[in-house]
């Protein structure tokens, strides 16, 4: 079982300039807005209150960096898809995730986090395209896992491997927040980045 000691923010930023000065190994969260990406890192790092989990989604702007362990940054990119964001932010959004993904040397693997109960969206897409594009290693995790029966997970996880195209480099996990269901399992696809 992975043991957290230490897990802090240590800095939520926009720009290039404001990035930490680390050489700790990066590992991105994305998902859309409302999937549950701050649970989840609450989760895997044992913590309660960690990351925020807010009522109404998009209220990530900044990319927010965690140390894991002295050993890790976590790095939480901007929920996307979130219908009342305006084109500003969208773009700047854009400009904001093309310098993280081809310009973080840091950066080792991506966490994508879809809601199984749902087919992946147009933005999943574009997420998982662009990772592949910078050739950033991938794994996919099905958040809420607990809300449905074995037998609509089967169905759900086929429709996620078709939508995203998924390869057998990208494995996906399934994960739930209440039970903690896949933390192990997500561990290990991280450790493996």
């Amino acid at each position: 079982m992975k043991v957290i000691n230490k897990a802090e923010l240590v800095l939520s930023a926009a720009k290039i300039d404001q990035w930490p000065n680390s050489q700790l190994k990066e590992v991105c969260l994305a998902g859309r807005s409302n999937v549950g990406k701050s649970s989840l890192i609450n989760t895997l790092c044992s913590r309660k209150k960690l990351a925020y989990v807010g009522n109404k989604p998009g209220k990530t702007k900044l990319l927010n960096f965690f140390v894991i362990n002295d050993e890790l940054m976590m790095v939480d990119v901007p929920g996307y898809g979130y219908a009342n964001a305006s084109k500003i932010a969208l773009i700047q959004f854009g400009e904001m995730m093309e310098d993280y993904f081809s310009k973080r040397e840091q950066l080792k693997g991506m966490v994508l986090i879809v809601d199984i109960r749902h087919k992946p969206t147009d933005d999943d897409i574009t997420m998982l395209e662009y990772a592949r594009y910078h050739q950033i290693p991938l794994c996919i995790v099905a958040t809420k896992a607990d809300k449905l029966s074995h037998n609509k997970q089967i169905k759900q996880i086929k429709i996620i491997q078709e939508t995203l195209k998924i390869n057998e480099n990208e494995p996906i996990i399934l994960f739930s927040s209440e039970t903690g269901k896949g933390r192990e399992s997500l561990w290990n696809e991280i450790d493996k980045f």
